[in-house]
């Protein structure tokens, strides 16, 4: 996930006038991110229902945010936060692909701690308590403990109405997100269909409990987008990501995303670069239209 080099990279981008000059987030919700940052000219078709839900989980409740097109049955998506959990900038990219066609969940993976959101708009990862703070909750995001979350929401969203369990189950995740979905496609291997990681952090590591261990275990298909600062940091990931996938027969887009930091994708971050967001977004609805069947 998220750490200090990252971070200092990031933070020099935006101290060079890199980064966008954007709203102030600490006064804007869910509804002011989607229409700063969502126009008309990039939006699906659908009207949507939009609604919080306290999901049961093993270990508490989970409150988490429940997205779907006003009609029929429609694949279900399973959405992992970065580090600062669930937010306004992320239940506008949940409403994003319900309009799509995708009933979403949003998850608050924080919820043995808090309830969403976690931190205030205006929290930094660079402020030393924050980040203590943050890296507590995160570090009870075991394997064995993710794995056994993502299988109780995959639980909830069969159960719900406007999912159509007949076809497979998509997960995205940003950040720490990246590899909550490698946990979630092996946990459900029959279920889940596709995974998309955004600035994924930590997904190869020299661990008996690394993601990439996992990739035999589940037949998804995956969708691999890698921050530049990233991959500058750990450049061997990608490969071993690559000859894993090759070796288990799984397809795999696995690419470097130029220009783009550690955090591109959501609006609210400090580093949001909307081209290559958009790109990834293009991408993520590629996978799930071809994989979600």
């Amino acid at each position: 996930m998220c750490d200090e080099l990252t971070e200092k990279d990031n933070e020099k981008f935006a101290r060079n006038g890199g980064a966008l000059n954007r709203r102030d987030f600490s006064q804007l919700g869910a509804a002011g991110i989607f229409a700063a940052f969502y126009p008309t000219s990039v939006l699906g078709n659908e009207t949507v229902v939009e609604s919080s839900v306290d999901v049961a989980m093993p270990n508490g409740v989970s409150d988490s945010y429940f997205v779907h097109p006003a009609g029929g049955t429609h694949p279900a998506v399973l959405i992992w936060p970065d580090i600062k959990g669930l937010r306004p900038a992320f239940k506008a990219m949940g409403k994003r692909l319900a309009m799509s066609g995708y009933s979403v969940l949003v998850v608050n993976p924080f919820y043995r701690d808090a309830r969403a959101p976690v931190v205030g708009p205006d929290a930094s990862f660079r402020d030393p308590e924050t980040r203590k703070f943050l890296r507590g909750m995160a570090g009870k995001l075991t394997q064995d403990a993710s794995m056994s979350d993502a299988i109780a929401y995959i639980e909830f969203l069969d159960g719900q109405d406007s999912v159509d369990a007949s076809r497979k189950i998509g997960t995205a995740g940003y950040c720490m997100g990246g590899p909550l979905i490698m946990r979630t496609a092996a946990a459900a291997p029959d279920r889940v269909g596709a995974a998309a990681s955004f600035h994924g952090g930590g997904l190869v590591r020299d661990a008996s409990d690394s993601p990439h261990l996992l990739i035999p275990r589940s037949p998804a298909h995956v969708l691999h987008a890698i921050a530049e600062n990233d991959d500058e940091r750990n450049p061997e990931a990608k490969t071993v990501l690559a000859e894993a996938y090759k070796a288990a027969g799984i397809p795999a887009e696995i690419e470097v995303y130029e220009g783009a930091l550690h955090g591109w994708c959501p609006p609210d971050s400090s580093v949001y670069n909307e081209v290559q967001a958009e790109k990834a977004w293009a991408r993520m609805l590629a996978l799930f239209e071809a994989a979600l069947i």
